[in-house]
């Protein structure tokens, strides 16, 4: 139970900022925190984390580069944790291994679409400040569920749980705004008449 927990967490955590993930887990490591794959402690893995993390770190606070940044994502962010769930459920030929996978592959996934969904209703009117905000924000809530997971992984699952159920339901609400988003990102957004 506890290690489905942690692989919940790691691939909620994963779906916003995937890099910040494995940079977290494999300095835990390394200070000698139980559970988390040897492999993420690596010095070469957490030097690529770190450099890939800075990258995110000031694309994700640009707006419509930080969407960008998201749709390149999508296919890197359920990936890294699918591949933490199976790294931490330690044995890839089985079923608990491949159950892990889908966990953290899928919830990093589910909130992937929350946080960049979340990203173009913000870009709706492009301002820094709040893209700013939302990017600590982000940050600020992957480290600590991470970091939480790592000795308490049961509650860190509940409240990365409680984090996608309320990214969903204000996406929910946020449709206007993403749609609207997307009309003026393909140039779709219509134009007041010349006259008035």
């Amino acid at each position: 139970m506890e290690s489905l927990a942690l692989v919940f967490s790691n691939g909620w955590a994963s779906g916003i900022n995937s890099y910040l993930v494995v940079l977290v887990l494999g300095l835990g490591e390394r200070l000698g925190a139980d559970g988390i794959p040897h492999v993420l402690g690596r010095w070469e893995v957490l030097g690529i984390a770190g450099f890939m993390y800075a990258m995110e770190f000031v694309a994700d606070k640009i707006p419509l580069i930080d969407s960008t940044w998201d749709a390149i994502s999508t296919a890197i962010r359920p990936t890294v944790g699918a591949v933490l769930g199976v790294l931490v459920a330690g044995e890839a030929d089985s079923l608990n291994g491949a159950l892990a996978g889908v966990v953290g592959g899928g919830s990093a996934l589910a909130s992937h679409a929350v946080k960049m969904g979340g990203r173009m209703a913000i870009n709706s009117s492009p301002e820094p400040v709040t893209n700013i905000t939302a990017s600590v924000a982000e940050d600020f809530a992957v480290l600590g569920v991470v970091w939480f997971a790592i000795e308490h992984p049961v509650a860190a699952a509940s409240i990365a749980a409680v984090f996608l159920v309320l990214g969903l339901v204000v996406l929910y609400f946020a449709a206007r705004l993403i749609r609207k988003f997307w009309r003026r990102w393909k140039g779709r957004e219509p134009r007041p008449p010349a006259y008035a």
